[in-house]
């Protein structure tokens, strides 16, 4: 059976998994502040991490995504959910600390945007997915981000301030 870490799970822990929060009020199964490192986890002990409507709020993306490389085993999977910069909920919520692209991750990319001295973990991109509000789904609009990357290009270039994002779903593979 796979090791599961949900980072940050609030009420709605993951089945099966290990969460860890900050609040005592919720569902986690260890208490502690994500942004003190390291977390009590050794290293690689973990098979898939889902870290869902979180890292917005963490003060350190870099180092957060530096201790979820530690997490979790090569091969192994995480998961990762936040709210587009466009979409209202990134800036009604004020805990939120950070308002994201689907480009926002690329620093840990295997080609680094040119950007690898932030950091020396690598991720491998398994999924980039953007959800739009229902409208533009059904106008074509979220199949044409999520399969044609010149035009995800574009669309966070020009577009997304019109037609704006909803969600972000991403999927990495620690290198």
């Amino acid at each position: 059976m796979p090791r599961i870490l949900d980072v940050g799970c609030g009420i709605n822990k993951r089945p099966g998994s290990i969460g860890i929060d900050r609040n005592p009020s919720t569902a986690a199964d260890v208490i502690c502040d994500l942004d003190h490192f390291p977390y009590p986890f050794a290293d690689r002990a973990f098979d898939e991490l889902y870290a869902i409507h979180v890292i917005e709020h963490v003060t350190d993306i870099i180092r957060t995504m530096e201790e979820f490389h530690r997490l979790v085993r090569r091969g192994g999977l995480i998961h990762i959910e936040t709210p587009h910069y466009t979409d209202f909920s990134s800036f009604c919520d004020p805990t939120h600390k950070h308002h994201l692209t689907s480009y926002s991750f690329r620093y840990f990319g295997e080609n680094n945007a040119g950007f690898g001295y932030y950091s020396s973990v690598r991720f491998r991109e398994r999924k980039v997915e953007v959800k739009l509000l229902q409208l533009w789904r059904l106008l074509g609009f979220e199949f044409l981000v999520n399969h044609v990357p010149r035009f995800r290009r574009f669309w966070e270039h020009y577009l997304c301030f019109v037609i704006r994002g909803k969600v972000l779903i991403f999927e990495f593979e620690p290198l």
